[in-house]
């Protein structure tokens, strides 16, 4: 095994720690033995499909596992970077900056991302104007 191969290592050690043998994992995810092992030695690439019976089987997380074995999918799974326009309220850029009242109420990228297109909409005075349908 090379050690640039993060996935095979990380393939054949949690195989292992469930006490799998390459025919009985290849079994479970309906591929040949042979190909768990050309994976494991990093000859082969899973597909996107084999990725995630892979990852469901060794109990590992979709996302990891996709980006080890194919790493030009980890720009399309980047969170969005927020930048601050000049043309939103000087409120707005203070909220986003202050790092210590989003970890308090643990806000979330995603949530602060449809934060910041409802800031485009204008102020809210009542709770029925502020609406996402």
């Amino acid at each position: 095994m090379r050690d640039t191969n993060k996935l095979g290592e990380l393939l054949k050690t949690r195989r292992e720690a469930l006490g799998l043998t390459q025919r009985e994992l290849a079994q479970k995810i309906g591929v040949e033995a042979s190909h768990i092992a050309f994976i494991e030695s990093g000859r082969r690439k899973p597909s996107l499909k084999l990725v995630a019976r892979i990852a469901d089987t060794l109990g590992v997380d979709r996302q990891e596992l996709l980006v080890l074995a194919h790493p030009e999918a980890k720009a399309l799974l980047a969170e969005p970077q927020f930048e601050t326009s000049r043309k939103t309220a000087p409120s707005w850029q203070r909220f986003i900056k202050d790092h210590a009242l989003l970890a308090r109420y643990h806000v979330t990228k995603r949530e602060l991302q449809a934060l910041s297109s409802s800031v485009c909409w204008g102020p809210c005075f009542q709770p029925k104007s502020f609406s996402l349908f």
